[in-house]
Order: C-alpha cells, then structure tokens, then sequence
C-alpha cells in the first residue's frame, strides 16, 4: 500500500509532463490531489479523468506562477478549503536557450521568478504547517543542470543550482521534525519542456519518460534521501565530472548547447 493514500499532494505544473505523471502516479496510490497550472481546460481535463479513474478528490487551482502573488493566492485558497497539504510537488519551471545577453532580459526574470522564487514561497507557506504536524514531505524538481554552468542555458542552469543546494539544506534543516524534502534531478525527459527550451530539434540520448522520473522521485522520497539524479547514464556523468576541472566542463557544455543559440531559437 502506498504511503500516499487518503494523503494530499499539491503539485505545481501539472498540466503536463512530470507534474502530469506526479498526478497519475500518486492518483493511482490513492492519494487526494490539488493541481495547478496556467491551463484551466488540461487541469479540468486531467482532474476528471483522476476522479472517475481513481476515485479521488482533485482540486483545480489555475495560478500563473509568473506573477508574484500567486503563491500566496495558492495557499490562501488551500487554507478557504480546509485542504491539508501533507505533499508538495514543487515542479513547475522552464527554461529558455541562447546567449544571456540576447535572450530578453523580461523572460529570464521570468524564469527566475518561476523556477526559483514561487518554489521558495510555495516551500515557506506550506512547510511552516507540515513542521507544526512534524509529518509532510517536499518534492523540489531541479535538474542535472544544476552541477554545472552551462552556457547558452545560463540563467536556468543557475535556477536549477539553486533548487538543488536549497533542497539540501531543507533536508537537513527538517529531518529531525519529520519532514522530508527531497531535491529530484532529472536528465533529458520526453516533455513539452524541449519546445518550450527551444531545444526540441536536436532530440538528447537516454531520454526518459516522465514516468520514469516519478518513479525515481517517490522512491528516493520514501528511503529519506536528500537528492536523486534521475537514469543510470546521468548519474554516471555526474561522477565523472568530479574528476575534470570545472573550466573544461563548462567549455564542453558550450560547445553542446551553442548550436541551439546559432540557430535562432
């Protein structure tokens, strides 16, 4: 039996990718869901097919996390519902490619704006409650961009550095009060999140689902692990980079991700 069941998550970008798959997976375990997204129509679509499916309460809460207040403007109406939220999947995020100083200035602050700050105030609100229960857990969706910089994908390799180091530190500052976070790291998934990027032409090797992801995630999550790195091949990139200077990494993530910018994205 999962121990997700009769549970509530909130999950963050759920109208796609791997915040859908959280959707599905923890639905499947019988775990009552709050989704949020930008789209009311895919959240209304989704949460039908998870009550009908799975017989679960979905509540639908459409935020545009771009705009300062909508964190608050989540957690405000969680609290209007009497919704206890004992999971927080922080997944929402994108990214943009090319050079920093040609990209728009507006759409990077954007990008901050969503992969960091509302992740940091959507963590505050409802980690004070979970503390006061000493039960609840956090899901921070990061990246394995976030062990390097990588050039042409600077600001959201940075973000995703953030949420992981973040995430680690919340770890351990919550562990001895019986909450867990966890900081998920996954490679390149089979999502919207490419064409979003600007990155969907050049399709990346060992791609995984986004089910495959949440796999990762729940069971990483369940053994109390501070962070995971999502697919074999990618854990062992990471270790090898331990054993490269820094500079020669970044030169080769340029050389990877200059393509992108060269070609007009």
């Amino acid at each position: 039996m999962s121990e997700w069941k009769g549970k509530r998550a909130l999950i963050t970008g759920a109208s796609y990718g791997i915040g859908e798959a959280f959707a599905r997976r923890l639905a499947a375990d019988g775990a009552h869901l709050i989704i949020t997204a930008r789209s009311r129509e895919r959240l209304e679509a989704l949460a039908g097919e998870l009550r009908e499916r799975h017989k679960v309460s979905v509540s639908v809460i459409t935020a545009d996390l771009v705009q300062p207040t909508a964190p608050e403007e989540i957690f405000k109406e969680t609290e209007r519902l009497g919704l206890q939220v004992d999971l927080l999947v922080n997944n929402a995020g994108f990214g943009a490619v090319g050079e920093f100083a040609r990209l728009s200035l507006q759409r990077q602050l954007e990008m901050i704006q969503l992969n960091v700050t509302a992740l940091v105030m959507l963590s505050h609100l409802y980690l004070q409650p979970m503390l006061k229960r000493r039960s609840g857990a956090i899901i921070q969706v990061a990246s394995t961009a976030a062990f390097q910089a990588v050039p042409y994908f600077a600001i959201y390799a940075a973000t995703k550095a953030f949420v992981l180091s973040f995430s680690e530190a919340l770890w351990a500052e919550c562990r001895e009060h019986g909450v867990r976070v966890l900081g998920l790291c996954p490679g390149p998934t089979e999502t919207h999140f490419q064409e979003v990027a600007g990155t969907a032409r050049r399709r990346p090797p060992n791609m995984q689902t986004a089910e495959e992801v949440v796999e990762v995630a729940l069971r990483a999550l369940a053994s109390g692990r501070s962070h995971v790195i999502s697919g074999f091949s990618n854990r062992l990139q990471k270790q090898l980079q331990r054993f490269v200077p820094r500079d020669v990494i970044t030169r080769v993530a340029a050389r990877i991700f200059r393509p992108f910018a060269s070609e007009g994205y």
